[in-house]
């Protein structure tokens, strides 16, 4: 098992209450996005955590002069989380419905028949 996948699984169990909690949303916000506030409240924490773990995983790396080698990993990193949380990246997502704009209209497309020849 790699770095990453160690620290994600550490996570995981480190915090299981809080993501077992967040699994049940997550999963029926994958089913109903109009759950967004409630999502965004019990996600929040959870991003919290993942990016307190993103730092101890690529922490070390980054001051050293690995860079690049760091942001692979925190990538990789994400990429495990986003197996078991595939909409994850839809935390703190706003959604606000704008007003219609009176003036606002879209002119009409009149449609044509073109006749088509055979030529024989």
């Amino acid at each position: 098992m790699t770095k990453y996948q160690e620290i994600y699984k550490k996570m995981l169990s480190d915090n299981k209450e809080l993501f077992d909690d967040f699994k049940i949303i997550h999963d029926a916000y994958n089913l109903d996005s109009s759950l967004q506030d409630e999502y965004n409240q019990k996600g929040k924490p959870v991003i919290e955590i993942i990016r307190e773990y993103e730092d101890r995983l690529c922490g070390r790396s980054e001051g050293s002069g690995y860079a690049a080698y760091s942001g692979n990993l925190a990538e990789k990193f994400w990429g495990e989380i986003r197996k078991d949380f595939p909409m994850i990246d839809r935390v703190g997502v706003v959604i606000r419905k704008a007003a219609p704009d009176p003036d606002f209209s879209v002119p009409k497309i009149e449609v044509f028949e073109i006749n088509r020849i055979k030529l024989v």
